[in-house]
């Protein structure tokens, strides 16, 4: 049988439990996820700060890392031909492309360092999305906008400020409002002795930023918290309480990285509360195994469970990214693995018949409920997604792989 034939009993099963496939892959096709560019080159970007920091790490050394943005584009090109719909691109103010000759500390970046970068977007009618990069840098050895360094603070403080314009510059140029998101890797290895003040300092350092000027329309700045990090295990300033209540009282948006959690925790099980008091709410999605070690996406329980959620609360109401990056393997791969796994789980989320198996629960006939969310997981998911795969002329099944194997044979393998 062909795909299409396939396609064609899949659509026919579904109907039969109300559930329209057409109507599913229109909506998927129209579900941005945004594309973290540092899985190409192992977050090192291109400001030459110095070593990866700030509890950060990657593992491996497989060949064909990206080491200019000419590289990095040609990667992300070619990762972007193999996933069916229209996405964004998420970069790092690390990211910045100097001219020959120039260069600027991160404090006093310009809108002009990211050109290529909003000309790469619009040919590809790309949306973007924007992190200030407060780790990898000299003054971030201790901390950053929790340092009691009024001078490092300060250096922060303009740092963020600039992306802001920046983030500006993107949505304007783009048509499209770009996300701004700030994590810090500011916290302490052993049990702190005064966990009010560099909490306190940050919250000023927050308003400092946040006191100018700028379009909310057009920039939605997020914060985003994180449990614990390498050199920092006992005690992180910006936590999940912190910036949940900061970003509350301010109206801009908190993100939940499904990595920043104690391991015991989901952000499946948070997204329903965040949005019952937030307009929005921005997603990094990636893999934790035991803590943050941010491994590639998989179509796994807890993916799925998160696909879910966005469906059910509005996926024009939460801002999705990835964030993973893992060099044992082939980075091209491990960009393509997430970013279609997340869309196979979006699509799954999609195929449930929600109302129904709503009602259940509302009617508490909990015994049909199990049986039919048991029996649907058996459903043919993989028929309309290779049939999607094949309406938006990207390969199906594994037979992308060969692509790849391919760009390594004659790019990756050559590069130095």
């Amino acid at each position: 049988m062909s795909i299409k034939e396939k396609y064609e009993a899949a659509k026919e099963a579904y109907a039969s439990i109300g559930v329209d496939t057409e109507k599913a892959m229109e909506t998927l096709k129209n579900i941005p996820i945004s594309m973290h560019c540092w899985q190409g080159d192992d977050v090192t970007g291109f400001d030459g700060a110095g070593a990866l920091s700030g509890g950060i790490q990657t593992t491996g050394n497989y060949p064909g890392r990206a080491t200019n943005p000419e590289e990095l584009m040609a990667d992300m090109d070619q990762v972007l031909r193999l996933i069916p719909g229209k996405h964004r691109i998420n970069l790092h103010a690390s990211y910045a492309i100097f001219a020959d000759g120039e260069w600027a500390d991160r404090d006093e970046l310009k809108p002009e360092q990211f050109k290529q970068w909003v000309t790469f977007a619009k040919e590809r009618g790309l949306g973007i999305d924007f992190n200030p990069t407060l780790f990898s840098h000299p003054k971030a050895e201790q901390a950053t906008l929790s340092s009691e360094d009024d001078e490092i603070r300060g250096f922060w403080i303009r740092h963020v400020k600039a992306c802001i314009r920046i983030s500006e510059y993107f949505a304007k140029e783009l048509g499209t409002p770009c996300t701004m998101n700030i994590w810090i890797p500011d916290g302490m290895k052993d049990i702190p002795a005064d966990r009010t003040s560099p909490r306190a300092r940050l919250k000023d350092s927050l308003d400092q930023i946040f006191s100018m000027e700028y379009d909310k329309s057009k920039v939605y700045a997020a914060v985003e918290s994180k449990v614990f990090g390498i050199g920092m295990e006992s005690y992180t300033v910006g936590s999940h309480e912190f910036y949940m209540n900061y970003a509350s009282k301010n109206g801009i948006l908190c993100l939940l990285d499904s990595g920043h959690y104690h391991p015991t925790e989901v952000v499946s099980d948070k997204i329903s509360s965040m949005l019952l008091f937030f307009d929005k709410v921005a997603l990094h999605v990636t893999r934790p195994v035991r803590w943050d070690s941010d491994h590639v996406v998989l179509f796994d329980d807890e993916t799925k469970e998160i696909a879910k959620e966005i469906v059910r609360g509005g996926a024009d109401r939460v801002l999705l990214a990835l964030d993973f990056f893992d060099a044992s393997i082939n980075r091209l791969s491990a960009w393509v693995v997430g970013m279609r796994n997340m869309q196979k789980a979006l699509l799954y989320a999609l195929l449930l018949p929600n109302d129904k198996l709503a009602s259940l629960q509302e009617t508490r006939n909990f015994t049909e409920l199990m049986v039919l969310q048991e029996e649907i997981k058996l459903y043919p998911l993989g028929d309309v997604w290779n049939y999607f795969c094949e309406l938006n002329e990207v390969p199906a099944k594994e037979d992308w792989f060969q692509e790849i194997l391919s760009y390594e044979k004659e790019v990756l393998i050559n590069r130095k």
